[in-house]
């Protein structure tokens, strides 16, 4: 029993399960704004939710998995990185392999139970989820693939509700777009110096910490206008408009923290934006009803 317990927490370490407080709270802001749209509820049904999270989850479990298995050669040799499972022979390769797999053949499952919209969108889903993990290898804009990646969240959960994406899906999930590759740019300035003596491609080891941070704020003015776009054109109250603002005045807050002491990167990007999501889906939800 503590052999499983151990690999479990293992498992754990290998996706960062609590990392998924980032995507999460995008997917069920769609959801409830579709099913608003539907049925003028904000409830979308038992069925909806157990399928949205299990969607949710494998997909981020394969996203990971891939990530930790396709970056194990630049891992191994990066300090914050080198205790990793994937690195230090905790989790061997076949069993990251399996694990890979089998969440890949669980989120095309889940998306065929959903609708044949969600089925269609599965695998090219899963080709952008992996496609981070290489991208770095060879352009300094992974950042932006990363934010794709997790930008597909509210994607997903409007197809799940309403089996189309209408205009201000769109317009939210490229606020979360620029919202994650913005706190993924500061994140990645604790590997600056690494990425450059390595040969990788990031956006701070090619333009520097400098240009670093004002790209990285450019982004975050990006996902405050597309998430008023986005109340504007599902045609939400003030209360939306109120979460909005209260997102902005995080992000704010996060680029001060990172200006006034870089050794609180972690409490910037944990922290403050897992805090961010919640807050937004409270409003949206708070609005909608």
């Amino acid at each position: 029993m503590q052999s499983f317990w151990n690999r479990l927490k293992d498992i754990n370490e290998l996706i960062m399960f609590k990392h998924s407080i980032f995507s999460l709270p995008f997917i069920f802001i769609a959801m409830v704004v579709a099913s608003k749209e539907l049925n003028e509820s904000v409830w979308f049904g038992f069925k909806l939710l157990i399928l949205g999270l299990l969607a949710a989850i494998s997909a981020r479990n394969f996203a990971m998995g891939f990530n930790r298995y396709a970056d194990r050669d630049i891992d191994k040799n990066n300090p914050r990185t080198a205790n990793r499972p994937s690195v230090d022979g905790r989790i061997g390769m076949l069993n990251m392999q399996l694990f890979i797999v089998l969440n890949a053949l669980i989120f095309i499952g889940v998306a065929y139970a959903i609708n044949p919209l969600a089925f269609s969108l599965s695998l090219p889903i899963l080709i952008i989820l992996g496609g981070y993990s290489l991208f770095k290898r060879f352009s300094p804009y992974a950042h932006l693939v990363l934010g794709l990646s997790l930008g597909l969240a509210p994607i997903a959960g409007v197809v799940a509700v309403l089996e189309a994406i209408p205009l201000w899906a769109v317009l939210l999930s490229l606020g979360v777009v620029f919202w994650v590759a913005g706190f993924d740019l500061l994140y990645s300035l604790q590997d600056m110096e690494y990425d450059t003596q390595n040969g990788l491609f990031s956006i701070p080891s090619q333009f520097g910490k400098e240009a670093t941070l004002f790209i990285s704020r450019i982004f975050h003015a990006q996902t405050v206008l597309f998430w008023f776009l986005f109340a504007l054109s599902a045609s939400l109250g003030w209360i939306a408009y109120l979460g909005v603002a209260v997102s902005a005045f995080i992000l704010a807050w996060e680029h001060r923290i990172v200006l006034r002491d870089f050794t609180k990167i972690d409490r910037a990007f944990f922290t403050l934006n897992g805090y961010l999501g919640i807050i937004f889906f409270i409003f949206i939800v708070m609005d909608r009803l």
